[in-house]
């Protein structure tokens, strides 16, 4: 395979509330990934357990680990026996009463590269996430890994175009959102297409604005509220990549697990940004603005 192409193993799984079980499968997806030549593989958000921030329960900070801890363990070890780079997603107990949501990036020989940690945290009906995740604090750095530059970010980052300049300003290659989201089982059909249709048109977008490819894995499969307060959530999977002009090049059913593998050609990026030079002609001396919260 040429040096240019970069084939990347999306893993959109459901999950259990067994840590183990799906530790394991996720496992089994990166040997049969890397067996099918992948050198990438990404995982979707918080794939340890069930999305716990449906409700708001102290008990499961229990979830969380400790970086480096047995999740390090884990994935390092799967690194370095599949020699490929993994972008995973863990629940981080950086100390008591202080967690994160926590991006952990591999390298092929099984080093933790880099973190990073979820800076933009949503709160909505089903996604209380402020009540378990501190803001991260390393800004939007992009991951050295013998792959080059990731950037990497998660899920509720991806509405955010701020998140996405900074990274490729920082020399990110790509930009990759382990995520988890779905649907309210209650909303309209139409509804629901138009969350899922806005949610891929602003992660294109980002790839379009920036000339870099998008990898972006999300969870499916339905999930209760363990309070009952509400319907649950059926994660709409999707995981999808496209490339530096937003075109398509994998996608993901909605429903059921995919293993997948996709060739990125990242000679492209070159390409493109010389075809459509939007960092040349960005006015930064007209940007100071964007730092204030609003303009009345």
């Amino acid at each position: 395979m040429k040096d240019n192409i970069l084939r990347t193993g999306i893993v959109q799984h459901s999950f259990v509330d067994d840590i183990d079980i799906n530790r394991a499968r996720n496992l089994s997806a990166i040997a049969n990934l890397a067996a099918e030549g992948c050198r990438l593989i990404v995982l979707s958000e918080l794939h340890d357990s069930l999305y716990f921030c449906q409700t708001e329960d102290v008990d499961n900070f229990d979830l969380a680990s400790e970086l480096p801890g047995s999740f390090t363990d884990f994935y390092s070890h799967a690194a370095a026996e599949n020699e490929v780079v993994i972008v995973c997603s863990s629940f981080e107990r950086r100390a008591t009463g202080l967690y994160h949501n926590t991006a952990v990036v591999f390298d092929a020989d099984g080093s933790v590269a880099g973190i990073y940690r979820k800076m933009h945290i949503p709160d909505d009906p089903g996604f209380y996430e402020k009540f378990y995740f501190t803001p991260g604090d390393i800004g939007f750095k992009p991951v050295e890994t013998s792959l080059g530059k990731l950037g990497v970010l998660v899920c509720w980052d991806q509405w955010y175009p701020e998140a996405a300049r900074l990274m490729a300003l920082a020399g990110a290659r790509m930009l990759i959102y382990p995520t988890a989201i779905g649907w309210n089982p209650d909303d309209t059909a139409d509804e629901k297409g138009r969350q899922r249709d806005a949610w891929i048109t602003v992660q294109r977008s980002h790839a379009v604005a920036n000339g870099i490819p998008v990898v972006s894995v999300n969870r499916c499969g339905f999930e209760e509220d363990p309070s009952g307060q509400t319907s649950g959530i059926d994660f709409w999977g999707s995981s999808f990549v496209a490339g530096p002009q937003g075109e398509v090049l994998f996608m993901a059913p909605e429903a059921g697990p995919e293993e997948a593998a996709v060739d990125i050609d990242l000679e492209r990026s070159e390409n493109v940004r010389r075809w459509w030079p939007f960092l040349r002609d960005r006015r930064i001396d007209a940007y100071g603005d964007l730092t204030k919260r609003y303009l009345s």
